[in-house]
């Protein structure tokens, strides 16, 4: 009669010391340090760039008589820390235009005939500058015993709250479209095999671009009624905004890998949102904010839908060239890295097939 087999013996467990020396490779350990370094350095941008708002150099048009223009004028720049950069205009009309067109953030109507004065602000394009402005208007006036009217010549719609609809708008479409980039290389592999891929994930994200374009003018126009009225125009903006993102990751993925989502994230996130004017206008950020924020697409995106809402569209140019460049920039990058790693690929098999 047989004897029944024995039960296998249960596999025995490697250790904990087995364990950690598996788990706790050096690249398991480079991706947390590099997480720890994105986590302090958007602690640092965010509160660098916020803690203390400081106006430096706003931009103020003044209309006044010629003797008291020049004074005044002079007066407005010798404040302790240059909070302002004052010109004189022409006329109360000419000193409105350049509020209105965006060549000034305020404008000083000095009336000779009283000792009442008006300033013109536009909230629309950034409240916490316009509050700043008057708080210094302000000041002078009082050291001077005169009366100022502060007169809103262009404020937020009544869906957009203090403003922020563009900047939240700008933001989620920057972020979606370096999302979607960086899940489509994810699902592949972060590094595209040849250009004809990379050819098929343009295509794929410009289609995916437009469909986020008027997707957002939908939620921020008929939907909430915050931007009301410039429905195409915010669709275009969304797309190129949504392009340029998304484009700079796909090429900067291409390029260096994961290393490539990280700077993306640094660039777009960690350094654009702050910078982007979306909560203090660049006039109230430290210099080296201040100095970046419209070169990078969150502060081009929303300076672009500002204006466009709420300026017809004057002092955009720029914006548009910035979110051009990367979209542009963005494709052609991704192409000639593709082209490299196709031919860092192709030059072994061809070794060793010779």
């Amino acid at each position: 009669m047989n004897e029944p087999s024995a039960a296998p013996a249960p596999a025995k467990s490697p250790g904990l010391a087995a364990e950690f020396k598996d788990a706790v490779t050096l690249r398991a350990f480079g991706l947390v340090l590099g997480g720890l370094l994105v986590q302090l350095a958007f602690v640092v941008s965010y509160v660098g760039a916020f803690h203390s708002p400081t106006p430096h150099r706003i931009p103020v048009a003044v209309a006044a008589p010629q003797q008291a223009a020049a004074k005044i004028v002079a007066q407005l720049n010798a404040l302790d820390g240059e909070p302002v950069e004052a010109t004189a205009a022409p006329s109360a009309a000419a000193a409105r235009s350049r509020v209105l067109t965006r060549e000034a953030d305020a404008a000083f109507l000095f009336d000779a005939t009283s000792t009442k004065d008006t300033l013109l602000v536009a909230s629309a394009g950034g409240p916490s500058v316009s509050q700043t402005a008057t708080l210094i208007a302000q000041k002078i006036e009082a050291a001077q015993k005169r009366q100022i009217t502060v007169t809103d010549i262009r404020a937020p719609h009544s869906g957009d709250g203090r403003g922020m609809t563009s900047f939240y708008l700008v933001l989620g479409w920057v972020i979606g479209g370096y999302l979607t980039a960086t899940i489509m290389g994810m699902s592949a592999g972060s590094r595209p095999a040849n250009r004809h891929r990379t050819l098929i994930r343009l295509a794929v994200l410009v289609l995916y671009a437009a469909v986020s374009g008027i997707a957002g003018a939908v939620i921020v126009g008929p939907v909430f009624d915050a931007l009301g009225g410039h429905f195409w125009a915010l669709s275009a903006i969304g797309t190129l905004v949504v392009l340029a993102s998304a484009a700079t990751a796909l090429a900067l993925q291409t390029l260096l890998g994961l290393l490539g989502t990280g700077l993306v994230i640094l660039l777009f996130v960690v350094l654009g949102n702050p910078s982007s004017g979306g909560v203090y206008p660049a006039p109230l950020l430290p210099g080296f904010w201040s100095a970046i924020g419209q070169a990078l697409p969150p502060g081009a995106g929303t300076t672009l839908v500002r204006n466009t809402v709420y300026f017809s569209g004057h002092a955009t140019t720029a914006a548009l060239w910035v979110l051009g460049a990367y979209a542009a920039g963005g494709a052609l990058l991704a192409l000639a890295a593709s082209w490299r790693n196709e031919r860092r690929t192709a030059a072994p098999a061809a070794a060793q097939a010779g």
